[in-house]
């Protein structure tokens, strides 16, 4: 990878024969188009919406979590971020907050 992007490995390049090929592409990144543009949010270098440490984006008082924030992952981040993120909105709604935050969006899954 280079600056968080794929990039083709020299020497990997094969053909396979096929009579029908099926792209699973998976989650590519928010859409851009429509709501994320309208809103004037940054994106981080791999094309997510851009948060601070309390799941606030650039423009003041809208918050993102989940797949939109962290990008491709797995559901029990995403409800583990909505948490956090309601705990972030309720604090920035009303100064403090109760609830329990049980992710910071830096957070990251183990990997080997």
């Amino acid at each position: 990878m280079v600056d968080g992007r794929f990039e083709p490995v020299p020497g990997s390049t094969r053909e396979l024969p096929a009579d029908l090929v099926f792209l699973a592409m998976g989650f590519t990144g928010p859409q851009q188009e429509g709501f994320v543009e309208q809103l004037g949010v940054e994106l981080d270098p791999r094309g997510n919406v851009a948060r601070d440490d309390r799941y606030m984006s650039s423009v003041d008082g809208v918050f993102v979590a989940g797949d939109a924030g962290r990008g491709q992952s797995l559901i029990v981040w995403a409800i583990a971020e909505g948490r956090s993120a309601a705990a972030a909105v309720d604090e920035y709604l009303t100064g403090t907050t109760t609830l329990h935050a049980p992710v910071p969006p830096t957070a990251r899954p183990l990997t080997v």
